[in-house]
């Protein structure tokens, strides 16, 4: 799926709510066996007024954002473009960067955009892609997982890109 930061622009607080809400149950959804995310979880994390998440998360689901799969039960789980919204949204948030350009570059692992700060100074984003098909074996050969006998390539790709922050500092 291609970043379209465009649509980043009419993202509301709600949205961004229960975009966050599916991200911090989907920790701990993989530990109970889950694969996604029952929408009266995401409802109750979310804590909208009047059960509202569902509106939100139609459209989040319009965007992409979230995969939807009503197979074994109403579940929701973030997709990596909905994590990078997230992740920008953050950066955003704290004043690393204001303006998002264009793709630089793809690699096995990542995909690395040009980004812009509020004085004009370029800086580049690398958006991590942990689980692609040419980089499945990730989980054997990285200590990502330490403990955890499950995982989630979405959380495995934040722990490796926190890894690369603090290596890089």
């Amino acid at each position: 799926m291609k970043l379209d930061v465009n649509v980043l622009r009419y993202l509301s607080k709600d949205d961004f709510r229960v975009l966050t809400a599916v991200e911090m149950g989907m920790r701990n959804a993989q530990e109970e066996g889950l694969d996604d995310l029952p929408s009266e979880l995401i409802d109750r994390i979310a804590s909208l007024m009047h059960g509202g998440s569902n509106k939100v998360l139609k459209n989040l689901l319009k965007h992409k954002l979230v995969h939807h799969d009503a197979s074994k039960y109403d579940g929701f789980r973030l997709t990596y473009l909905g994590y990078d919204f997230l992740a920008i949204k953050t950066m955003v948030n704290r004043g690393v960067f204001s303006g998002v350009g264009r793709q630089l570059g793809t690699g096995k692992e990542s995909d690395i955009f040009e980004v812009v700060k509020e004085d004009g100074t370029v800086l580049a984003m690398k958006l991590r892609r942990l689980g692609r098909v040419s980089f499945s074996s990730v989980k054997a050969k990285r200590d990502y997982l330490r403990h955890r006998s499950s995982y989630n390539w979405l959380y495995l790709s934040r722990l490796a890109a926190l890894k690369e922050f603090a290596f890089m500092k």
